[in-house]
């Protein structure tokens, strides 16, 4: 079986194009923090290509930049090619079945309005239990 589960922020904007069948693609790096600790008590983290494909392709570059926190289902892709200078050279890439956006693509804005709620909250006066019909 070949399913991989990620979480992580994308660093860099996505980049979208369309094959010539018409088929929309979209690519992304996905910066994955590891879970433990290097010998210097440093967290590492790992810098992953990220492909998506057709309506989920257009999705990703529509609500997704750089920055954003999102999941990712889906499988490892290993291909090869050879280099101009003859070597074979190999490349890993996760084909993403499904995303998830964890940040809104305007969460700075959200985040007012939640600093707002919290101001009026604040500002209530206590109710009188005697008065409440239950």
């Amino acid at each position: 079986m070949n399913k991989v589960f990620l979480i992580g922020n994308l660093t860099r904007d996505p980049e979208l194009a369309t094959t010539n069948s018409g088929v929309s693609v979209c690519r992304f790096a996905l910066a994955v923090p590891r879970s433990f600790s290097n010998a210097e008590g440093e967290r590492e983290t790992d810098f992953l290509n990220i492909i998506v494909w057709r309506g989920q392709a257009e999705n990703c570059h529509r609500y997704l930049k750089k920055g954003s926190k999102c999941a990712i289902s889906g499988a490892i892709q290993v291909r090869n090619y050879d280099a101009q200078d003859g070597t074979k050279r190999y490349v890993t890439e996760i084909v993403a079945d499904n995303v998830e956006f964890l940040t809104t693509k305007n969460s700075g804005e959200g985040q007012d309005k939640l600093d707002e709620d919290k101001k009026d909250v604040a500002d209530l006066e206590p109710i009188d239990d005697d008065t409440l019909p239950f």
